[in-house]
């Protein structure tokens, strides 16, 4: 029996079932393709890290495709071990922390310097403490292994003490304030925004700074830090990150009080504080970002501030070997910023 030939209509239809079936599939793989990739970086409530801030409420990080959720932790030392285990992509630490990892043996770099405390971390007391040798034989809370620790092991350094030669109580940055204007404390080591909230109690005359990093300016840097193997899979995307970081600092830059207002509700503090605050910091532009990967004798630089903090960290037990500073960064994508 003679069939009839198919019309062009049913011709059209054969043909175009599977074109645009390819069309969906390839308008699906192009839009799981262009996701924004999801990254969680850990922080923790510190006045030099508000450009991530700024960069977190304004969505910053979604012209470089990127999703990032900042997570919060009331204590620095537990970053590491996050870093570690791969629970949060990235991470930012002080300095001091990323020589301390590296020389156990974990192989975490700094990609790129945030900031360097000017006066955000001190040593606050009481007015029968004037000096750092009056130290000697008090009681000072302060977090182990952490800014502050390390900040207290340079001033005793400054006058021939140790450790050995206070009484520490161990407790969290946050939990200075209190147990200072209970009278447990004459002396406390802490950073902002608990350092202002030291300072403000008596009308501000019940307690002052003894010493404080601007003592030594780019000693507490605090650093963007990725385990290398994330530095090898995702360069694209952390150089997102660091370029979001940027485009923050350009706009408190450019928008100071609009910047204050979302700085102070991610920390929990006034905008005229954050305004405050910001004094004791520097954040660093990108164009004096390679400093702190060159070698000079300013404490600015990684090779001058690791050999100190080196020294200190064996000199304290926490570390057997002082690393290689050179493998304590990688300063190849701070190369490629633009």
């Amino acid at each position: 029996m003679k069939t009839s030939a198919p019309t062009l209509s049913s011709r059209r239809n054969h043909f175009f079932k599977p074109a645009l079936g390819l069309a969906l599939s390839l308008a699906a793989f192009s839009s799981f393709a262009q996701a924004p990739a999801q990254m969680k970086i850990a922080t923790v409530v510190w006045i030099g890290y508000g450009p991530f801030y700024v960069a977190e409420s304004l969505d910053l990080f979604k012209k470089y495709n990127l999703k990032v959720s900042l997570q919060v932790f009331n204590d620095p030392a537990l970053i590491p071990a996050a870093i570690a285990s791969g629970a949060v992509d990235g991470g930012m630490l002080t300095y001091d922390q990323v020589v301390g990892q590296v020389a156990a043996g974990r192989n975490m770099k700094v990609v790129m310097p945030i900031d360097y405390s000017n006066g955000g971390d001190a040593i606050v007391a009481d007015s029968s403490i004037t000096k750092v040798t009056d130290f000697k034989g008090k009681k000072i809370g302060y977090n182990p292994l952490s800014p502050s620790d390390f900040l207290l092991s340079y001033a005793l350094k400054t006058v021939n003490l140790t450790e050995k030669d206070i009484t520490p109580v161990s407790m969290t940055p946050e939990a200075v304030p209190a147990a200072m204007a209970s009278g447990q404390l004459p002396i406390g080591v802490t950073y902002e925004p608990s350092l202002s909230q030291i300072l403000g109690q008596g009308g501000g005359k019940k307690f002052k700074v003894v010493f404080s990093s601007k003592n030594a300016p780019g000693l507490i840097a605090d650093v963007l830090v990725f385990d290398d193997k994330v530095i090898k899979a995702k360069p694209a995307q952390i150089t997102g990150v660091m370029q979001a970081y940027l485009d923050g600092l350009a706009y408190m830059k450019a928008k100071p009080d609009e910047a204050n207002k979302i700085i102070g509700k991610f920390m929990g503090v006034t905008a005229a504080e954050v305004k405050e605050q910001l004094t004791g910091v520097y954040n660093i532009p990108l164009a004096e970002m390679p400093k702190a990967f060159t070698k000079a004798k300013e404490t600015t630089s990684y090779f001058a501030s690791g050999e100190i903090i080196g020294e200190l960290l064996k000199a304290k037990g926490q570390i057997t070997t002082i690393p290689a500073i050179e493998s304590t960064f990688d300063a190849s994508l701070v190369k490629g910023l633009k």
